[in-house]
């Protein structure tokens, strides 16, 4: 591996990828704690929101998935999509698959992670089934990103390694943890910018949080 990608990044490097992404259409908030980034989304989701929580690493060692969809405080799209899963068992039409689809794909709320974020302001999220790019890159109308400031790197080649040297490998061994099987890099969203301004917020946490 060239680079230790689990390193947090310095301020300097912060302040670079935050001026950036901030011209390139994200709003940025940097916090010192995943605590403090917990607190600062649930300021930004108002109660009742429609919301979609994609599987995160991140997002569930802060607590903020669990506060999601267990509060009752926020109309979950998981909950709706565990329940329609159990309802239906195996017998699950397509028309049934496809409406769980929709739905996953266009909550007005969604909440989740990404994988690399360089200084000069792309953002790299890799994916072995795709279900949480089409949220990300239009489906929803408010994005919420919680990133460690470890996946915070100097340029897209940088980020492309991240994700193959350190972040797969990783994933990988929970993937086979959780589910019996390994994971892999089948599809890769690159952001260079995002036209809606008030659409994305990414919260920058200067400490180590998820992959």
């Amino acid at each position: 591996m060239s680079k230790d990608f689990g390193r947090l990044a310095t301020d300097e490097s912060i302040n670079k990828a935050k001026d950036a992404l901030v011209k390139n259409g994200i709003k940025v908030l940097v916090v010192e704690s995943g605590l403090e980034a917990k607190t600062k989304a649930l300021e930004i989701i108002p109660e009742g929101a429609e919301i979609m929580n994609m599987s995160s690493v991140t997002v569930d060692t802060i607590g903020l998935a669990k506060e999601i969809n267990e509060s009752g405080k926020y109309n979950s799209v998981r909950n709706k999509l565990v329940e329609m899963s159990r309802s239906q068992g195996d017998r699950g039409s397509s028309t049934d698959k496809l409406s769980g689809q929709k739905l996953g794909a266009a909550p007005e709320w969604v909440v989740g992670s990404v994988h690399a974020v360089t200084e000069d302001g792309k953002i790299f999220v890799a994916s072995a089934s795709g279900s949480q790019l089409p949220a990300y890159a239009f489906g929803s109308s408010h994005v919420i990103w919680v990133v460690g400031s470890q996946k915070i790197v100097e340029d897209s080649k940088e980020a492309m390694e991240r994700i193959q040297e350190y972040v797969f490998p990783l994933e990988n061994e929970r993937a086979k943890k959780a589910y019996g099987m390994g994971s892999s890099i089948n599809k890769i969203l690159i952001f260079n910018k995002e036209g809606n301004a008030d659409r994305i917020v990414m919260i920058i946490v200067k400490e180590k949080l998820g992959f």
